[in-house]
């Protein structure tokens, strides 16, 4: 019969193996795919925000009305 030493030696070298050929690829995996769905998500809000800087830039007065109204409703619920 083996000791608890080499029993403990010998899980913690399936655990090991276990970690660095399953887990470690697929948190790499999931990481990487979270990095890219980031930086698609910040592409997105840039390309956002300069189309509505455009329109403002397009329609001045259009966009002061929309905001004093936005405004007017927001004050509106809060009361």
């Amino acid at each position: 019969m083996d000791s608890a030493e080499d029993q403990i030696a010998r899980l913690r070298t399936q655990v090991e193996a276990l970690m660095k050929d399953r887990v470690t690829p697929m948190v790499t995996n999931a990481a990487g795919r979270a990095e890219a769905a980031l930086h698609s998500a910040g592409d997105t809000v840039r390309h956002q925000a300069d189309a509505v800087s455009g329109r403002v830039r397009q329609q001045p007065l259009v966009a002061v009305l929309v905001a004093a109204g936005v405004g007017f409703l927001i004050g509106r619920i809060i009361r």
